[in-house]
This record gives structure tokens, C-alpha cells and sequence, in this order.
């Protein structure tokens, strides 16, 4: 395979999306593969999972958690990498966070680039499978203050209105509170903890920007 990945995580509202687009690099939208909010299975806030009948969308917004990885679906994912990294080029899907849905399908290409980017705050939980598969070119978490962290994700979820505030508040504070813990997590599955500079400077390096 000629082309390979870099896996990019880091806090929700932590800059990932501004600094790629700033510096050019090709990139994979991992967000765009979580599961539609009425499937059974999906992981609960409670710590359980939602029944065969499934919830509600409106139900959804208020129940499921979408910060369980088990809300995302790791091996279409998984194979959208491996098409991008084998043809330049896969099918993706569109997914809507005001909807809980995926809305459309839609085709992304990185041609003959070298090296692209999978970002998204679950890339971590295909670290080793892209290591397993010879694809793997980097694995980062982006690390910034989490005061920043927390007033930027806020802010830019009350922008683009992706849930009642209400929600947004209360999930803003849990990811706060979390944060240095998911960032171990991370860590721990393969990515390397850089900040904002130090992680512009090591994709520019890889993609020659």
C-alpha cells in the first residue's frame, strides 16, 4: 500500500478540523461513521443499551451516549482507511448530529497523496488495526488547556445548534471532568500526547506541507 494513515484524536472542541484545514491536509471525517441513534444496542448514559425496539430519535438526544466508542461504528470506519489507502478513493457517509443520522453517502478521494489524515475524537480505537495492517503513519492525541477546550467545543456547538443547550452544558461539564482521563486513554492505545505546534509541525512533516 503507498498511501497510509495518520490517526488524529483529542477532545471534542480541541482545534483538530482548523489546524488540517490551515495546513492542507487530506482528511478522513471518523465523526461521519457513528451509528444512527435508533439502532438497538446503542450504549446509554445509565450505563445500559437501548432495547430491540430501539429509542427515539427525540429520546436519543437526551439518552445515548455519544461519547462511548461502542456509538460509533469502528469497522466501516476501519474500511474506508483501507480503501483510501489502497484506491485513493471510498464511499462515506454524512452524518447529521442535529438528526442523529446519517443523511447521505457521499465520495472522498485523497488521489496519490502520501499520507492523509483519519481524525476524530474515537481515531485511538483503530490505532492497532492500522498498525496490523501496515497503514499506519502516525497516531496523535491534540492536547490543549482544558479551559479552551471547554469554550471553544461550547461555543461551537451553540453555532451550529447540535443539541438543546441544556445538553450541551451538562455534556460540556462531564467532558471536562473527563478529559485528562480520556486523554491517558488515548495515550495508552497507541497515540502520542502533542500540542497544538507540535502536531502541525509533525503532519506537515508527513504530508510535506
Amino acid at each position: 500500500m503507498s498511501t497510509r494513515v495518520i490517526l488524529l484524536t483529542g477532545p471534542s472542541g480541541s482545534g483538530k478540523t482548523s489546524l488540517l484545514r490551515r495546513i492542507g491536509a487530506r482528511r478522513l471525517k471518523l465523526d461521519d461513521f457513528y451509528r444512527d441513534g435508533d439502532e438497538p444496542g446503542m450504549p446509554l448514559l445509565d450505563g445500559s443499551v437501548s432495547g430491540a425496539d430501539g429509542v427515539t430519535r427525540t429520546e436519543a438526544q437526551h439518552a445515548i451516549d455519544w461519547d462511548d466508542p461502542a456509538s460509533w461504528d469502528a469497522d466501516r470506519a476501519m474500511a474506508a482507511i483501507l480503501d483510501l489507502c489502497s484506491t485513493g478513493s471510498t464511499t462515506v457517509p454524512v452524518y447529521s448530529i442535529q438528526d442523529n443520522a446519517t443523511v447521505d453517502y457521499t465520495t472522498l478521494d485523497v488521489d496519490a497523496a502520501p499520507v492523509y489524515v483519519a481524525e476524530g475524537v474515537f481515531a485511538a480505537e483503530l490505532v492497532d488495526r492500522c498498525r496490523e495492517a501496515g497503514v499506519l503513519a502516525d497516531a496523535l492525541v491534540l492536547c490543549r488547556p482544558r479551559l479552551q477546550t471547554w469554550w471553544f467545543r461550547l461555543r461551537r456547538d451553540l453555532a451550529e445548534r447540535r443539541k438543546p443547550v441544556h445538553v450541551l452544558l451538562r455534556r460540556g461539564l462531564r467532558l471536562a471532568r473527563e478529559e485528562p482521563a480520556k486523554i491517558a486513554g488515548w495515550t495508552a492505545k497507541g497515540c502520542r500526547p502533542v500540542d497544538r505546534a507540535e502536531c502541525e509541525a509533525a503532519i506537515a512533516a508527513h504530508i510535506g506541507a
